[in-house]
């Protein structure tokens, strides 16, 4: 019996690919966020000392490796917690389309998660039979609900949801029993501020519990550790324990290499903040090539991605950017909401941001 998934987006923007591919000087990709920029040395480095793995790793991680994990926490975040508290993943991908099913979510159950957003948490509460329901008002979230994914900083409008907000998600959740995540792997990007975005486990948003809530974490972006596959989860003990039991049983652990790649990634805040400037730089001067070709800017306050505008269909831009060898990802891939709009990834290298920014001039005068 086959799942019932929906299509993959990404294969509908194949026939855009093939005609950015065909300008004279080669395609500009700005359509996924995958880094384009060398592992830190610190971070391969601990890789390869530990490439002597002959052992099994621990589900739960290593001792080093929570603490690490914690000590992150307190330093970047703002937030206490214990060992018990935080679980690696292999990275966060994986934790989203599963977090259902290991919560043991049935047909019935609601997944809510943002209206314009990632479509995996739509695809986990499909892998558990669950329905998934698109909404940013707490007010309208089900008495049926389970589930409650946020998304702060948002991929792919990179929005950033203040305390306040992030206080109000969690006391509906409270009064409707549900688990409540946020998925915050862009935080150390956030483009309004000098420090990291507020966390869900912040103590002004969760007071003094930690029940039922969840933050998700990824150093992909921030340590340029996508291939490494290094995530983890943090928050309610009693959901850690059930979901660390449920990846005993599955056999779901982080490679031991990793885990010591994770350590010396979560030690080190210079790294971090060389790859921040990076992307600054490289999201200043594309951000003034869309908008001096008339696109406008919404959102957009942290993250990886300019969330544009022509006020046109998105597929209509995806089209016009093709035809000057720009790929880009169309708002729909997103949900409804996103139908006007496209995302422009900042993850390419110096030199293809400024081919992108260079060619964006032809657009303004056509």
């Amino acid at each position: 019996m086959a799942l019932d998934l929906p299509d993959f987006p990404w294969d509908s923007l194949v026939p855009y690919a093939e005609q950015a591919r065909r300008h004279p000087d080669g395609i500009v990709d700005l359509s996924v966020g995958s880094p384009v920029d060398p592992t830190p040395s610190i971070v391969r480095d601990a890789l390869v000392a530990a490439a002597d793995a002959h052992s099994y790793p621990l589900t739960a991680g290593s001792p080093a490796l929570r603490e690490a994990i914690v000590d992150w926490y307190a330093r970047r975040r703002g937030v206490t917690l214990g060992v018990a508290n935080v679980l690696p993943t292999i990275g966060s991908k994986e934790l989203v389309a599963w977090l259902p099913v290991m919560l043991g979510l049935r047909p019935g159950d609601v997944v809510v998660h943002p209206s314009v957003a990632y479509p995996t948490y739509a695809v986990g509460a499909a892998l558990a039979g669950a329905t998934a329901l698109a909404s940013d008002d707490p007010d309208d979230w089900p008495a049926e609900t389970k589930l409650i994914w946020l998304n702060s900083p948002g991929n792919p409008d990179g929005h950033v949801d203040d305390v306040e907000v992030l206080a109000r998600a969690v006391a509906r959740a409270r009064g409707l029993g549900a688990v409540i995540a946020n998925d915050e792997c862009y935080a150390e990007l956030d483009w309004t501020s000098e420090r990291p975005s507020p966390s869900i486990l912040d103590p002004r948003v969760i007071g003094d519990s930690r029940r039922l809530v969840l933050s998700v974490y990824s150093l992909s972006k921030q340590s340029n550790l996508a291939g490494y596959r290094a995530g983890f989860v943090a928050g309610c003990s009693e959901l850690i324990a059930e979901l660390l039991t449920v990846r005993k049983h599955a056999g779901m652990m982080p490679p031991a290499p990793v885990q010591q790649a994770m350590i010396a990634a979560l030690g080190d805040d210079t790294h971090v903040a060389v790859q921040r400037e990076r992307y600054r730089a490289r999201r200043g001067l594309l951000r003034s090539a869309l908008e001096a070709a008339g696109f406008r800017i919404d959102e957009s306050g942290a993250g990886l991605y300019l969330w544009a505008t022509r006020g046109e269909d998105a597929w209509a831009t995806v089209a016009a950017l093709a035809g000057l060898g720009i790929l880009v990802a169309p708002g729909p891939f997103y949900g409804a909401g996103g139908a006007g709009h496209v995302r422009v990834a900042l993850t390419a290298s110096d030199e293809r941001i400024a081919a992108a920014a260079a060619r964006l001039g032809g657009l303004s005068k056509s």
